[in-house]
């Protein structure tokens, strides 16, 4: 289950929207996280590092009427994440990448997120 990392990755995608501090801040996320769970987080961080030109465009293309520039914060953070594991982490079900990015919206932002993230990633195929 990577539930815990999930939601910390998301908490560090997000904090760097704001400009916080990265390796603080990792540090302090990690502390209760297994090595599998700190080693997930490291490859979706540096996924959504190399490739967030790439996933910002697939978000423009799959939301014409609520263009990334426009996404919350928390919400475009989710997304990143779950482009990362969709299109990147062979490992991990598309199924499972939708459904865990629904439920850190549910948690994370508002109550119509989980049903948008849903539908956005709905037609993300793996390349």
């Amino acid at each position: 289950m990577r539930a815990k990392a999930r939601e910390v990755a998301f908490q560090i995608v997000f904090a760097s929207r704001f400009g916080e501090a990265e390796k603080g801040l990792k540090t302090a996320m990690y502390k209760n996280l297994n090595k599998d769970d700190v080693e997930y987080c490291e490859r979706v961080l540096s996924l959504v590092e190399e490739h967030e030109t790439d996933f910002t465009q697939i978000l423009d293309e799959r939301s014409r009427a609520f263009p990334e520039s426009r996404l919350f914060p928390a919400d475009k953070s989710i997304l990143l994440i779950a482009l990362a594991e969709i299109l990147h982490m062979d490992d991990i079900p598309f199924a499972v990448s939708v459904n865990e990015a629904a439920n850190i919206a549910s948690k994370y932002s508002s109550e119509k997120s989980a049903s948008f993230i849903s539908g956005i990633l709905s037609g993300v195929k793996k390349v």
